[in-house]
């Protein structure tokens, strides 16, 4: 196996590790919600003026995917729908009380994680950190160009 495959499948195993080990907090934490509907809950508060399209993006799902999600975290008041008075067309989303709630559970879960893996981190020097950053910033960039 080459550098480039070793690394992939390192890439791969270790995004798999992290999602198994995660899993039961999110899921004992956040039981009623599905991981995209948690997913679509964080993108909604940290997106501006959020509708489907840039949810759509920032999830990599479709917009269809999307319109589904929303209809649903509307209907357990997770989600609100809204325009704008400037533009009557688009429709957009925030989070209600009970959405903030859930988005704040998450990033608590986000958190906890971080500390437990604090001593992964510790040690880094900003080379270590920006030599990943730059590769991930390739990586995305070059998928993002073969996808248009």
């Amino acid at each position: 196996m080459d550098k480039r495959q070793q690394l992939m499948s390192e890439l791969m195993d270790l995004c798999n590790e992290i999602i198994w080990r995660n899993k039961p907090e999110v899921e004992s934490a956040l039981k009623d919600y599905t991981l995209n509907e948690i997913e679509l809950i964080e993108n909604i508060a940290l997106i501006p003026n959020a509708n489907v399209t840039k949810l759509a993006a920032a999830s990599y799902m479709t917009r269809g995917a999307i319109s589904k999600l929303t209809k649903k975290l509307i209907a357990k008041n997770i989600i609100e729908s809204y325009q704008n008075t400037e533009n009557k067309k688009e429709i957009y989303f925030r989070l209600t009380t009970s959405g903030q709630k859930i988005n704040y559970i998450h990033q608590e879960l986000h958190q906890s994680f971080l500390k437990r893996d604090k001593e992964v981190f510790e040690y880094m020097t900003d080379e270590e950190f920006d030599t990943i950053f730059r590769f991930i910033g390739r990586y995305r960039h070059h998928l993002k160009n073969i996808t248009e």
